[in-house]
């Protein structure tokens, strides 16, 4: 689903939300998409979800950017972009994903079925 700047409504952006973590094993909810990054921090959660990762849903949040991160935060409690869900759950931002690799836990997190 493309949304146009003038067309979006916050219902539609909620249900956008909704559907693509209950039908996506993992997504990505960043500024840009996987072509263009638009900020560093989606630029670097794109990165380490693809190092693990081939097959994953990215979502551009530029074109309603506000009504994203409210839609975001009630599911996450977790106010910036980028933010990564895997099975439903809400895993975190770059820095988590970081932390996690540095750990060496984001392969299996990534990877492992419910």
């Amino acid at each position: 689903m493309t949304f146009q700047p003038e067309s979006f409504d916050p219902d539609e952006v909620d249900a956008r939300v909704e559907e693509a973590i209950e039908n996506n094993h993992v997504v990505l909810f960043m500024k840009g998409n996987r072509l263009m990054p638009q900020c560093g921090y989606s630029a670097k959660a794109l990165e380490l979800i693809s190092t693990y990762v081939d097959e994953f849903e990215t979502i551009d949040v530029l074109p309603a950017l506000p009504h994203f991160r409210e839609a975001l935060d009630e599911r996450s409690g977790w106010e910036t972009i980028p933010q990564t869900f895997v099975d439903g759950e809400f895993i975190g931002g770059s820095d988590i994903l970081e932390e996690l690799d540095e750990r060496g836990e984001l392969e299996s997190t990534l990877t492992d079925a419910n």
